[in-house]
């Protein structure tokens, strides 16, 4: 049994949701389900926009021919060839071989690649083309890595129609609801609309940068995703969101604690410098980062304006999930962040360190002062620390000059540390006889503390 729903007059959604795959591109939980769009123009020419995942071919393909009501299918529009939404273009082909595919050059390899087809019938649109349905008329827009390189989007000037691709989409099924205006969107939707921008999007600022320009340009009147709710009401409430995103500015002026603790003395660390932050009046954020997804946390890290990173040493190193979830931030290109550090060790601490080295490899993250260090758990005293660390975070998160927690010269200890397992030694000079306690290594294996 088909299930659509009118757009316009004679634009219908065909598309459908998906709830019974755990995942998104087989990595980022999707518990809210996945919507799938696909829309249908009945004009002179008919004009699909885009299939859909296999995840959903069957409502699909019944929508579609109940739409069609035996007309001939004119044109696809494909604007993107991820599977999400070109899994089942060959398919297509083989039940409608009267289309005609328009697309850019890129696209037709992909569809080459994906397809192991040649496809007969092609237009190949650049940026200003223009192509006429009757009464509609299109023009096409490169969107080049917005996700992917082929990204195309198309713009309807009859009815001010955008079809953004993957651009303003969200996680989430559908549950009968089409339009923003339909759902409180902030309340429900809008955390997993950032949480899919930057996970899936967030590397590509520039460029969304770059498709955001061009969109200013053009009279819009809806805006049509092929994931999540179509915006026909308030789209600059939306447009406002990706400007935000794509320049890598904060929504809250705000601190996020994300820790990784193995017995709890990093954690309590954080929940202790949490209270003193909200006895500040500052919006706080924890993540537990083992416990908790990355691509959750990721998402926050776009959203706060400060961050706190605390995190054990393991194996000489940073613990493996505060590890992956560094990688993966500067993977996902985060910047303009201010960023101070925890680190516990009982006795080697060196996350700190490892953690600043990646820290300081993206662009303009500012890390306050050398990391609070604990060594198995806070130590008596270590609470003014973290007090000296919250008055420090407020007062930058307010745009106030930053206290500071110390000099790098009384932050930093005197010592030596053993090159082969890590130990720190302590004090101004290593005995020339001393022998590790950990690998039982020389003095000769020691080298002084950076």
């Amino acid at each position: 049994m088909h299930c659509i729903r009118k757009v316009t007059d004679d634009l219908l959604w065909i598309g459908a949701s998906d709830r019974q795959h755990p995942c998104f591109e087989a990595v980022l939980p999707i518990p809210s389900g996945m919507s799938f769009n696909s829309y249908l123009l009945l004009d002179e020419k008919t004009v699909l926009f885009d299939t859909v995942d296999r995840a959903v071919q069957g409502q699909f393909f019944e929508n579609l021919e109940y739409s069609l009501k035996g007309r001939a299918l004119d044109y696809v529009f494909v604007h993107h060839m991820e599977p999400d939404h070109a899994a089942t273009l060959g398919d297509l082909l083989l039940r409608h071989p009267e289309v005609t595919i328009v697309c850019n050059g890129k696209a037709v390899n992909m569809i080459r690649q994906f397809h192991c087809t040649d496809p007969k019938r092609v237009i190949l649109v650049n940026e200003g083309d223009a192509l006429s349905t009757g009464r509609h008329h299109f023009t096409f827009y490169n969107a080049p890595m917005v996700h992917w390189p082929e990204v195309i989007v198309s713009y309807d000037s009859t009815d001010q129609i955008l079809f953004s691709a993957d651009a303003f989409g969200t996680f989430g099924a559908l549950n009968g609801i089409l339009f923003a205006d339909e759902v409180n969107f902030d309340r429900n939707w809008l955390d997993e609309s950032r949480r899919y921008y930057t996970n899936v999007v967030g590397k590509y600022g520039p460029q969304v940068i770059s498709l955001l320009n061009k969109v200013a340009k053009l009279e819009l009147g809806m805006i049509c995703p092929l994931h999540g709710p179509i915006w026909r009401k308030n789209l600059d409430y939306m447009l406002d969101k990706y400007i935000k995103w794509a320049a890598y500015e904060p929504e809250v002026q705000g601190v996020l604690i994300a820790f990784a603790s193995v017995y709890g003395g990093t954690e309590t660390a954080a929940n202790i410098l949490a209270c003193r932050l909200a006895e500040l009046g500052i919006p706080v954020e924890m993540y537990d980062v083992s416990v908790t997804h990355y691509s959750y946390v990721l998402s926050d890290l776009f959203k706060y304006s400060h961050i706190v990173f605390a995190s054990t040493t393991y194996n000489n190193g940073i613990f493996i999930s505060m590890e992956n979830l560094l990688h993966d931030v500067a993977h996902h290109n985060l910047q303009n962040r201010k960023v101070a550090l925890i680190q516990n060790g009982s006795w080697a601490p060196s996350s700190g360190k490892l953690m600043s080295q990646i820290l300081c490899e993206m662009k303009n993250i500012e890390v306050l002062e050398a990391p609070i260090t604990l060594k198995s758990t806070l130590a008596p005293g270590q609470d003014q620390e973290l007090e000296a660390l919250a008055k420090a975070l407020a007062a930058s998160v307010r745009g106030d000059e930053p206290a500071l927690v110390g000099s790098n010269e009384k932050a930093k200890p005197k010592g030596f540390v053993c090159k082969v397992c890590g130990f720190i030694y302590e004090g101004e000079t290593l005995p020339d006889d001393f022998v590790c306690p950990i690998c039982h290594r020389p003095a000769r294996d020691f080298e002084p503390l950076p």
